[in-house]
């Protein structure tokens, strides 16, 4: 064809030219290849364009998606001296740069500063509307600037009433977000008006998941950094305090005990009432995470007050569903019955009713030191990676589908639907702890090209037919905080380019007249009057620490980690001794295992150098497979 004199001609002006650069710019022989290779790859796309690249298939999907199987020219610069910048090739040709490159390959640090700014006061608006409008009521409704509690007219409405308890829920779910922007002078207001005025002694019947992590753990969490000897946060002791927010949580957790009483199997109930303990009517159905994530909480309460009943009963139900798991998949449902101890939900995925439970095998490990848990995660880490993972082996290299961690049926492991949910978004971040970054990046890539489609998560999204299938995002953290912890670990400035697109999503779409409110549908941006308190909990707290290089939590002598709530705690030898003989000994399924080989997750996540030092200069994911990620979502 006549288009391949020109390419005859091409190939005879890129060798000249390079010499010339060479005698002219002093440019090495690497250079001029890389040069030469850039060249060379785009006609290697003339090729793919003409459909006359041997063994293609110009009506295969995959090779249109995948494109040329060459390395990402920033990644082919050789690597340069001890002295010299640290600069891909690719910047002496600011007109070569691929698209994705030139977004996404440096965050200034002005721009850094604005965007923190900018976090901090989507955190003021929504909070300080909270103590004008709702306080001391649970929650905020930020279009018509009201309270929202318990709703008592209609008890059956679990989607209210499991969170909301009267118990000024998002003012205690907040109080540790105050320390880490470094207000403490609210903090300690806001903790004098949690002592002062927040009872549990109330009629309120709650979900024990959502006390634990949303109440409990932040009780916990304030205490901690109330009366923390290294004051990581300067000087926040309160004078006259005597440990009341850890006499809060004690009781508290006093209420919720009878979650785990009079059950077959160990595994608690779902709710309790404050006042009366289990509802007669209570259903014996539970879902795993429910029942799975309560040990890092009472866990590190039974340590600070010298009583093993706490972390008795979570380990006990931990171990109990561990038990019921597939022999053959090892895998586990999602709902359970309590007493039968027979599976009621048999899908097995990452998201709702299952996430956090994986979560906190791990960050149990990470905080008490017990092998047995980090045994459990492995074990269920190996489990999800052969069955639920789709697409080709590797994240960064190689052809095939992007991978995806798809919902499958616990015994056969094969896919039980063609959905993933927004809360399966926390995952890349727990990757990032058990050391697994590579998987963690093709993962968040994903998430993260479905809300540069939408503006949000859609909280189901049908990765089949490119479609959200459940329509309402209700200003989940779980994308944010695997951003914060990807960027803590490859220092990439991709993540802050992420972080941006959130932020700004969230004021464009989300903000009205006193808060930020869900929205009921991500596609036409309509909204639902309603602020959860997690929102300020997590969401406005990893935005804002993505960009806040020099906050105390990322300097301190002390590691930290956080809840599934996003609450502080920091890794101390305090949480690794117990003041009580093991009273729960080895159990058939939980212990009976080998030591694992593997090297235990690092906790210091902000000091994490997981990756090749050149992979902070170029792009985390290659482009041609972020272009891939995008096409898979419908934005290309």
């Amino acid at each position: 064809m006549q288009w391949r004199s020109i390419v005859v001609g091409l190939v005879v002006l890129r060798l000249s030219l390079g010499w010339v650069l060479w005698l002219a710019f002093g440019l090495g022989p690497s250079v001029i290849w890389g040069f030469n290779f850039q060249l060379g790859f785009n006609l290697h796309k003339l090729d793919v364009l003409f459909g006359e690249e041997k063994g293609s298939d110009p009506g295969s999907w995959s090779q249109r998606v995948h494109g040329p199987r060459y390395e990402e020219s920033t990644t082919t610069c050789a690597k340069p001296e001890e002295d010299s910048p640290r600069r891909p090739y690719l910047s002496f040709f600011d007109g070569n740069k691929d698209e994705y490159v030139r977004r996404y390959s440096s965050f200034p640090d002005p721009l850094k500063a604005k965007m923190k700014d900018m976090a901090r006061d989507m955190f003021y608006f929504g909070y300080d509307n909270y103590m004008k409008y709702a306080f001391p009521e649970d929650e905020l409704n930020p279009i018509a600037c009201k309270g929202r509690g318990p709703d008592v007219l209609n008890p059956s409405n679990i989607n209210i009433n499991d969170v909301l308890g009267n118990y000024s829920l998002t003012l205690i779910d907040t109080l540790d977000t105050l320390l880490v922007l470094g207000n403490v002078t609210e903090f300690q207001r806001a903790v004098k008006l949690v002592i002062e005025t927040v009872s549990f002694d109330k009629d309120s019947t709650v979900q024990v998941f959502e006390a634990n992590i949303r109440i409990l753990g932040s009780l916990i969490s304030s205490h901690i950094l109330l009366t923390d000897p290294k004051h990581p946060f300067g000087k926040v002791g309160l004078e006259g305090y005597d440990n009341e927010l850890l006499h809060m949580a004690h009781d508290l957790a006093v209420r919720l005990l009878p979650a785990f009483e009079n059950t077959s199997t160990g595994i608690p109930y779902p709710r309790v009432n404050l006042k009366t303990g289990v509802p007669p009517d209570s259903i014996n159905e539970t879902c795993t995470a429910g029942a799975g994530s309560l040990l890092v909480e009472f866990g590190i309460l039974s340590r600070l007050i010298g009583d093993s009943t706490f972390e008795w009963v979570a380990r006990r139900a931990v171990r109990a569903l561990w038990k019921l798991r597939s022999n053959e998949t090892g895998l586990l449902g999602n709902v359970v019955n309590i007493q039968t101890g027979q599976w009621v939900g048999k899908q097995s995925g990452l998201g709702a009713g299952m996430d956090s439970f994986y979560e906190y095998l791990l960050k149990s490990y990470i905080l008490f030191g017990e092998k047995e848990d980090y045994r459990m995660f492995q074990a269920s880490y190996e489990s999800i990676q052969n069955h639920m993972r789709r697409g080709r082996e590797s994240c960064n290299e190689g052809e095939g589908d992007p991978p995806l961690y798809v919902n499958v049926n616990m015994f056969s492991g094969e896919i039980m639907n063609t959905w993933i949910d927004s809360l399966q978004a926390f995952f890349p971040g727990l990757q990032v702890l058990n050391g697994d970054v590579d998987n963690a990046i093709c993962l968040h890539a994903f998430y993260y090209a479905i809300w540069k489609r939408f503006g949000a998560l859609p909280e189901r999204y049908n990765w089949q037919l490119q479609a959200p299938d459940v329509l309402f995002y209700p200003l989940r953290p779980e994308l944010v905080e695997s951003t914060y912890l990807l960027y803590q670990a490859t220092k990439n400035p991709f993540y802050l380019h992420v972080g941006m697109d959130i932020l700004q999503s969230l004021e464009k779409n989300a903000k009205v007249r006193c808060g930020y409110a869900t929205l009921h549908h991500v596609v036409d941006k309509s909204k639902e009057d309603r602020m959860e308190s997690f929102f300020l909990s997590e969401t406005c707290k990893y935005l804002y620490l993505l960009f806040d290089e020099d906050n105390p939590l990322h300097h301190s002598d002390n590691k930290y980690i956080f809840t599934t709530e996003g609450h502080v705690v920091p890794i101390d030898k305090r949480f690794r001794e117990k003041q009580w003989n093991d009273l729960y000994p080895c159990e058939e399924g939980a212990l009976a295992e080998t030591e694992p080989n593997s090297r235990p997750p690092s906790s210091n996540i902000s000091n994490c150098s997981r990756i090749p030092e050149e992979r902070r200069y170029t792009l985390p994911l290659k482009s041609v497979y972020m272009r891939q990620i995008d096409h898979m979502v419908g934005l290309l």
